[in-house]
């Protein structure tokens, strides 16, 4: 496995076919990763209502669920689109965001995982440690925990639920229980602005929409992701010129910077 031809070989995919990808996200995050979106080469839609969103979904190369901002009805909505995606083959993929931190939050996360097929599950590592029922440590929607000694916690639930799982944090884990690379790119500024989690989710999407493999498909996008925001931040001033910054390290990227930049790691 060479993680950065996955990389090249999948944004090179989403530029040549444009797929669409179907977001029913949070009101945080909806223009700016909808602006991610765009810069990697696909085109997204936001249809969180349920008169339309399962007619909406049928259109769409990957549907990606994100419970930042949630309620009843948008659940409702997500479940909805969800089991279009399932029956029309489309790949689902799952923010938890905040998962172990309110009961609202864990119940609707574990009525998403037990309805649909999921493809990939991208948190952090409090998220996902919540999501496998292993007492993560979340405050809000932030990870109090990390994933240090956990790497076999999480190999065992991706083999045991059939997920792809992309943990992000100082280095990301993706695995799908039979295969396992640590990636190490990326840059701390990162969590200094609001969104970047959901965006990275945002950029597993678009790669799921053109990679049948979706352990290729989470790996290449972190690898991907994780390379613009180091080119965004030796670029930008501080965090308020970082967004910008990144948008446009996202629309540079090729298979020059990615060969270069990419450090990632075979771990199993």
């Amino acid at each position: 496995m060479n993680p950065a031809l996955i990389a090249s070989n999948g944004l090179a995919a989403i530029r040549e076919h444009h797929p669409m990808v179907h977001h029913i996200t949070n009101s945080v995050v909806m223009n700016f990763t909808a602006n991610v979106t765009l810069c990697m080469g696909a085109a997204p839609v936001m249809a969180p209502c349920i008169d339309e969103s399962p007619e909406m979904v049928q259109f769409a190369g990957a549907l990606l669920l994100n419970i930042g901002t949630l309620n009843h009805t948008l659940i409702d909505s997500m479940i909805a689109a969800g089991k279009r995606a399932n029956e029309l083959g489309i790949p689902i993929v799952l923010d938890p965001v905040g998962v172990g931190a309110t009961n609202l939050r864990t119940n609707s996360a574990n009525r998403i995982i037990s309805e649909l097929k999921i493809s990939i599950v991208r948190g952090n590592a409090g998220e996902i440690l919540s999501l496998a029922g292993k007492h993560g440590k979340v405050r809000g929607v932030d990870s109090m925990d990390t994933i240090d000694n956990r790497i076999e916690t999480i190999s065992s639930l991706a083999l045991e639920t059939g997920w792809v799982i992309a943990v992000t944090g100082s280095t990301d884990i993706v695995t799908d229980g039979t295969r396992t690379v640590g990636i190490n790119n990326g840059h701390p500024i990162m969590g200094r602005v609001t969104g970047t989690g959901c965006a990275a989710t945002t950029a597993a999407a678009c790669y799921a929409a053109v990679v049948e493999d979706c352990f290729e498909a989470a790996a290449g996008a972190l690898i991907s992701f994780g390379i613009a925001g180091e080119c965004a931040a030796e670029r930008c001033k501080g965090p308020g010129t970082f967004v910008p910054q990144l948008l446009d390290s996202l629309a540079d990227l090729d298979e020059e910077i990615i060969s270069r930049r990419a450090r990632a790691e075979v771990l199993l």
